[in-house]
């Protein structure tokens, strides 16, 4: 099952094109699709038929330096999670989902803390979670590893690959102000790991998870890509968790899971 996009368009943010699919309810839940480095909007085309068949809208993005959006002269994480939150003004989207893979995931965890009343949920998905303290396997950092593994695994190559090495340049410092922030979260939120097998370290997402208040963690053991791995596993897991409902919810979305 498939997505038939009933918008492919694109939109300028920042001075930056980013080019989005849209589909499903215009009236349902926004749920907005942030792909990994290497990766496009296509990667979310199964995930989304099953959230417009739930009823939400979809809205998929390609990250600047990827697929239809723009190249640009640099790829700051900052600058990157601002596109999101200009895509939202841009599409007057409100109380949104943001689901997001790996590098997706922290660019939605970014905006989600910067954003806490228009973001309402947040999945993230074998989040690249910075490192607490520098780690290195023969002189080669985990995040190094991630990219090398992603350029090999996407094909043909629809990305900037130096759009890859500066995102992966910066997520391989240890940021202890990222690991503190956490705690501001407030959003209910979902981390999804890959298990054992992903290049992702588990216990990394796991930490993660408990620093966030009320954070759900849960691992579908098939390795970095668990969307497109375990696509039955990954959305009924996903979709049950928007399903909830939320205690003591206000106008900015977030709350206690009841």
């Amino acid at each position: 099952m498939t997505s038939d996009w009933s918008t492919i368009g694109a939109v300028e943010v920042n001075g930056v094109r980013l080019g989005y699919r849209d589909s499903g309810d215009p009236a349902g839940t926004p749920v907005v699709l942030l792909h990994g480095s290497g990766s496009n909007s296509r990667t979310w085309d199964r995930f989304a038929a099953q959230l417009i068949a739930a009823g939400h809208r979809a809205v998929a993005v390609d990250l600047r330096g990827h697929a239809t959006s723009a190249r640009t002269a640099d790829y700051p994480l900052a600058g990157i999670r601002d596109d999101v939150l200009g895509l939202l003004d841009t599409l007057d989207l409100r109380d949104v989902v943001l689901i997001g893979h790996s590098v997706g995931g922290y660019a939605a965890l970014a905006a989600a803390q910067h954003s806490q009343r228009r973001i309402a949920r947040l999945v993230m998905e074998d989040l690249a979670a910075p490192p607490r303290r520098t780690a290195l396997l023969n002189g080669i950092g985990p995040m190094q590893l991630l990219a090398a593994a992603a350029a090999v695994a996407i094909t043909p190559r629809d990305f900037e690959l130096r759009a890859m090495r500066s995102i992966f340049r910066q997520l391989a410092r240890p940021d202890p102000g990222w690991w503190a922030r956490l705690g501001d979260v407030r959003q209910p939120t979902l981390i999804v790991s890959g298990g054992p097998s992903s290049l992702i370290p588990p216990q990394r997402l796991a930490d993660v998870a408990a620093a966030i208040p009320g954070a759900r963690f849960t691992t579908i053991p098939v390795g970095h890509r668990v969307h497109s791995l375990a696509p039955g596993r990954f959305s009924a897991e996903v979709i049950a968790f928007l399903d909830e409902k939320v205690a003591g919810a206000g106008t900015s979305g977030a709350g206690r899971i009841a």
